[in-house]
């Protein structure tokens, strides 16, 4: 079997997505996404990626995951080539899967539990307003809405405005607050149905971040994310051993060489990747494998589209050490039945597992077929078939 073409897809009303399907000379194709800054994924997957993975067998998934990264590193760890690599390599699982009829949780091994545990991140997308019902409305409303869909934890993000007019190194007691009013109306409303995680995006300094923590404190929050930049490993540390809330951390580390600090320096007690930035599905096992030993809890960053919130729930099924898979209603009633066959609903704070073969979902055929897709192919013999060693490519004088 070999690789025939790798095609991206982009429907401009979702714009923040970039779908990916690798065709083979078998017929089975299989599908991938990424998300967030297309135009470089894009750039990197026809440019970078595509001529190394064309003609080769899609099955070999690890060595030519390795082959292409040892062709990345020269740029880092992460960024658009990174991206990239990882929505082709989960349109690879999603072949393998459907030539061996299995769904991709069976590939890794096979599933430790049945239900996945999800929160809500509050966004809001097309008609849906979640975002508005928490920050300008009365967030008890939100999380009385979220129980009625099967949904028992939510993320917000209340104190992200007023990090803006001081760069995050101050937080007033008046904007402490502010801040906690959602957060009031939410125990108020649920008592302890509802499960409660504040996102930080990174914004604060480690005296605002405790600040912060320590309002939330009594409040019984179930983690805060990503307080600070995630370069400030030992600030992150020390702001994890002084606060009683759990701190993750982080989706902007990628692959498991950038999170083995982490785990070695003990910075947090829950560790956060993302599929679709990290590596892929391979990488974020070895991640969560890594992070089993160190007895760390694990958080499935999903914020995107069908394919990685099916991503998510297979490798959920698989590891371990599974806290939560992040998801949103926002998206999945929204974009997925719109572009797919896939509409997972929650029960009771768990999503079921999507169930093959390999992830499990297709493209809606008229989707496909819209006058407003914007697709391009890059197809061809390839300009590294059949190697596998790191820079024996560079022998070829046309891809110099």
């Amino acid at each position: 079997m070999k690789i025939t073409a790798i095609e991206s897809l982009q429907w401009p009303e979702y714009p923040r997505t970039l779908y990916v399907r690798v065709h083979t000379d078998a017929g089975v194709v299989g599908i991938g996404e990424t998300v967030e800054k297309v135009a470089g994924s894009k750039g990197a997957l026809h440019g970078t990626i595509a001529p190394l993975l064309l003609g080769q067998d899609p099955r070999d998934i690890d060595g030519l995951w390795r082959f292409i990264f040892d062709n990345l590193m020269y740029h880092g760890y992460s960024g658009a080539e990174l991206r990239a690599l990882s929505a082709a390599e989960i349109a690879l699982w999603d072949i393998v899967g459907q030539v061996y009829g299995a769904p991709l949780y069976q590939l890794l091994g096979g599933k430790v539990r049945d239900r996945i545990p999800t929160y809500n991140t509050c966004i809001g997308f097309g008609q849906n307003r979640d975002y508005e019902a928490w920050h300008d409305g009365d967030a008890g409303n939100l999380a009385d809405s979220l129980l009625a869909d099967g949904i028992t934890a939510m993320k917000i993000w209340p104190f992200d405005p007023f990090s803006e007019g001081s760069h995050g190194q101050y937080i007033s007691p008046a904007q402490i607050d502010q801040g906690l009013r959602p957060v009031r109306q939410i125990r108020q409303r649920t008592g302890s149905e509802v499960e409660i995680g504040i996102e930080c995006h990174f914004r604060w300094n480690r005296a605002s971040a405790e600040r912060i923590a320590r309002a939330l404190e009594p409040y019984d929050i179930l983690f805060i994310e990503d307080p600070l930049p995630a370069v400030h490993v030992d600030e992150i540390r020390l702001l994890s051993q002084r606060i009683a809330i759990p701190v993750v951390g982080s989706e902007t580390l990628m692959t498991r060489w950038q999170l083995r600090e982490w785990l070695e320096k003990h910075v947090c007690q829950i560790l956060m990747t993302d599929p679709l930035w990290n590596g892929g599905i391979g990488e974020t096992r070895r991640i969560a494998n890594m992070a089993e030993a160190f007895g760390v809890p694990i958080v499935l960053h999903n914020l995107s589209g069908p394919i990685c919130h099916a991503v998510c729930l297979h490798i959920a099924a698989n590891i371990p050490n599974l806290y939560f898979v992040e998801s949103s209603r926002a998206l999945y009633q929204t974009t997925f039945p719109a572009l797919t066959d896939y509409a997972p609903n929650p029960v009771a704070g768990h999503f079921g597992l999507p169930e093959g073969p390999g992830l499990g979902i297709q493209f809606r055929p008229e989707a496909l077929t819209e006058s407003r897709v914007i697709r391009e192919v890059s197809d061809g013999a390839g300009l590294a078939v059949g190697r596998r060693s790191m820079g024996d490519h560079w022998e070829r004088e046309e891809i110099r």
